[in-house]
């Protein structure tokens, strides 16, 4: 569908959080949450555990939940009665779908923006391994770490992420991306998510069709194995979507908040 205008906030607007993905912090969602902000919209872009400004080191994010905890946190924090409508990036997806597993009276909608859509059949590291990408480039991981650490490269940023992004963003990346993990082992020993809490929740993806990690043939397969309420795509993104399409992309959450409030 094409893409809305960023629209006005309605009345009493539901609070939208915004949910990074892996090496990256709250940070890169400045250009969307201005937006979003300038319609009214009350928006939160937390940091993960180790993530951003986060002072935390990895180490002292050993586990998934951990690393999620931030998040978790602000939806514990929301008043009786109060909904987020979570928006997770990337590797973000899986934060959110932890989210609306442990606070579904709290998620109005869980929105995946060329995110990893875990199902309710499999382990939860089930979309993380199928992902077939096999070139890295100048990635850095260390099994041994604990949580086994990742370090995404610079070319792989330039040319897998960033590929359409303009250069002021990438050169920003290069200043404030961290050492992250994917958490695989931790989430593959953990049961799937359940139909009652995680897939009641109402899920929109947001396909981004230049996406040159997590391909839009890919991207297309989770939404096949997970129910959603409605795909959006973004011709013109490459996986930093919030960087490649500010506008279309704060446009498509604006429209979900006021649809799902």
């Amino acid at each position: 569908m094409s893409a809305p205008a960023v629209a006005t906030a309605a009345e009493g607007a539901t609070r939208i959080i915004l949910v990074h993905g892996t090496g990256h912090g709250g940070w890169c969602w400045y250009r969307v949450a201005t937006l979003l902000r300038a319609a009214g919209h009350r928006v939160d872009a937390p940091d993960l555990a180790a993530s951003g400004a986060d002072a935390r080191r990895l180490r002292d994010a050993p586990t998934f939940e951990d690393y999620t905890r931030p998040l978790l946190d602000a939806l514990r924090g929301l008043p009786d009665g109060e909904r987020a409508v979570l928006v997770g990036h990337s590797f973000g997806g899986m934060s959110v779908a932890l989210a609306a597993e442990a606070f579904p009276e709290k998620v109005a909608a869980a929105v995946f923006v060329t995110a990893f859509l875990p199902d309710c059949a499999n382990p939860r590291s089930h979309v993380i391994e199928k992902l077939a990408l096999t070139d890295w480039m100048d990635s850095v991981t260390d099994a041994e770490h604990v949580p086994p650490s990742v370090f995404l490269g610079p070319e792989f940023l330039r040319r897998k992420l960033y590929q359409l992004s303009p250069p002021e963003d990438y050169t920003l990346s290069q200043s404030l991306a961290r050492v992250s993990s994917y958490y695989v082992a931790d989430l593959r020993g953990q049961p799937p998510f359940s139909e009652a809490r995680y897939g009641a929740a109402r899920k929109v993806y947001v396909v981004c069709e230049q996406d040159r990690a997590m391909v839009e043939p890919y991207q297309r397969a989770m939404i096949s194995g997970c129910p959603v309420e409605e795909v959006r795509e973004i011709a013109g993104a490459d996986h930093m979507a919030m960087f490649s399409a500010p506008v279309e992309l704060a446009g498509h959450i604006a429209d979900v908040a006021n649809t799902y409030a």
